[in-house]
């Protein structure tokens, strides 16, 4: 996935973004946190002014599966 963006850290999809300020990047994660709560999957994440550092790893299977894959997909269409 590291063609959109996405590394592979720690066994973790991993990204950072960077934002305008930080009302662009709290609006970015609160679009998130909407298409988590429909996909009953969520972040792990930090915000720091304009920076967005999000983590993505299905912690019941121990790995990345195919709902981080998703999410992922998700969070790169709002971009």
């Amino acid at each position: 996935m590291s063609e959109s963006g996405w590394a592979v850290v720690d066994g973790r999809l991993h990204r950072e973004l960077t934002f305008g300020d930080f009302t662009e990047a709290w609006a970015f994660m609160q679009r998130v946190a909407e298409i988590a709560e429909e996909l009953d999957h969520h972040p792990d994440w930090c915000n720091s002014w304009n920076k967005v550092t999000i983590d993505l790893f299905s912690h019941s299977a121990g790995a990345i599966t195919d709902n981080d894959r998703e999410l992922a997909s998700r969070i790169d269409a709002l971009l």
